[in-house]
């Protein structure tokens, strides 16, 4: 049986062509980056030039990038970047205020959890029922003591597409009251991670000073990330023992992954129309067969205002973990929402913000779409799909209201 991947916000699979640019650097071309040597400056002249190819991605300059681990050290290191430089410029945390939504990531919700427990001011957005910010909520938010707004570009999953560019002339215009005023700077912060594959993330454009990327969500290698850092903008590095990335992130590169992230992120920007194009098809077939043979299904994902990958179902009656293994075993790999958070068992902070009852929040899936999906493998989940909910149903204690599942 082939299997039918369908976790593409979880990760996604390596191209061919980005792993053909890697291969060389694990063994031919292994040096370190940081030596002098012949080897060394092969290494170096690779990193510079996939630093030039994230920069052009952002349309940021070269040296506004630092290369991570992943996009959750990224966002920790703007968090707690911004935060520490604070205080070390003799701020204290107790009259810092900070701004983000209701629906993001962990590796953001958690450090701002964790900074509100040390005593700053925080503000956890809420959402509408769409899964998308108000932008009168993060006028209404803004304080003269905001120090730093993060908003989710994309939400992982639902798919919900903020509306950064919004958010970031509202701040720009704060900055311009602010001059003469203050001397406490607002700066703005966006995870990107789930957006890169799908929307523009011109720094620029957006007005955003920091924004995260992954490599591995965009068709490039797992354990590579970067954070673009607007020239201006003062962090105080986490990790110490080294001076690599201008002190904001020592450890010996990743040659490799950097150079996988670089050629991945570039063949992201010149293929993405067409991309989306062909996912805007794959998700309108998912949607509709899934919608007209399944009873009381409810599409979570806001099509007019989402990624053109995500669908998210829930199904009153069918728990959505069982769901999930029963498609595993007929070959077809969804998930029930973001793989980082996917060992937990409460209801989904997403789906709740969202204000969907708990009830159908437990009958929940995603199924995200890549660009090497088919129609045929979109048919044979529609064909399987049905069957599996009616199962369940039936076995539900109210298996009865759901009427006949699939035809």
């Amino acid at each position: 049986m082939k299997k039918i991947y369908l976790d593409h916000s979880a990760t996604t699979p390596i191209d061919e062509r980005v792993w053909k640019k890697m291969k060389s650097f694990f063994r031919e071309k292994f040096g370190n980056a940081s030596s002098i040597h012949s080897y060394g400056q092969e290494a170096y002249i690779a990193l510079e030039e996939a630093r030039q190819q994230v920069a052009n991605f952002v349309n940021g300059e070269k040296d506004e990038i630092v290369f991570t681990s992943g996009a959750t050290e990224s966002d920790n290191l703007a968090i707690f970047g911004v935060v520490e430089q604070l205080l070390k410029d003799s701020y204290k945390l107790k009259d810092l205020h900070f701004i983000t939504s209701s629906v993001e990531h962990p590796a953001v919700e958690e450090p701002f959890l964790k900074l509100k427990q040390q005593g700053a001011q925080v503000t956890f957005l809420p959402v509408q029922k769409n899964g998308v910010v108000d932008i009168k909520e993060v006028q209404k938010a803004i304080q003269r003591n905001t120090v730093l707004i993060s908003v989710v570009y994309v939400n992982s999953e639902v798919g919900s597409k903020q509306p950064i560019d919004e958010i970031g002339k509202l701040i720009q215009k704060e900055k311009e009251d602010r001059k003469n005023k203050s001397n406490l700077p607002i700066i703005f912060h966006t995870d990107a991670v789930q957006a890169a594959n799908f929307f523009d993330c011109d720094v620029n454009r957006l007005k955003v000073d920091l924004m995260s990327l992954s490599g591995h969500k965009v068709y490039g290698p797992k354990g590579i990330g970067a954070l673009y850092v607007r020239k201006g903008i003062k962090l105080k590095g986490q990790q110490i023992g080294g001076h690599q990335e201008n002190n904001l992130r020592s450890g010996t590169y990743n040659i490799p992954a950097i150079v996988g992230m670089g050629e991945a992120l570039e063949i992201v920007k010149k293929e993405q129309y067409k991309n989306n194009k062909y996912l805007q098809k794959l998700q309108a077939k998912l949607i509709t067969g899934l919608s007209s043979k399944i009873k009381q299904a409810k599409l979570n994902t806001d099509v007019k205002n989402s990624t053109p990958a995500h669908a998210h179902f829930a199904f009153p009656g069918a728990e959505g973990e069982a769901v999930l293994m029963e498609l595993d075993m007929e070959g077809i790999c969804i998930s029930t929402g973001s793989a980082c958070a996917s060992t937990s068992l409460k209801a989904s902070p997403t789906l709740s913000a969202m204000r969907v009852p708990k009830e159908i929040i437990h009958g929940a899936i995603r199924i995200t779409l890549g660009r090497e999906n088919t129609k045929e493998e979109i048919d044979r989940v529609i064909e399987v799909l049905p069957k599996v909910i009616a199962k369940y149903r039936a076995m539900s204690p109210k298996g009865l209201d759901y009427g006949n599942s699939h035809s």
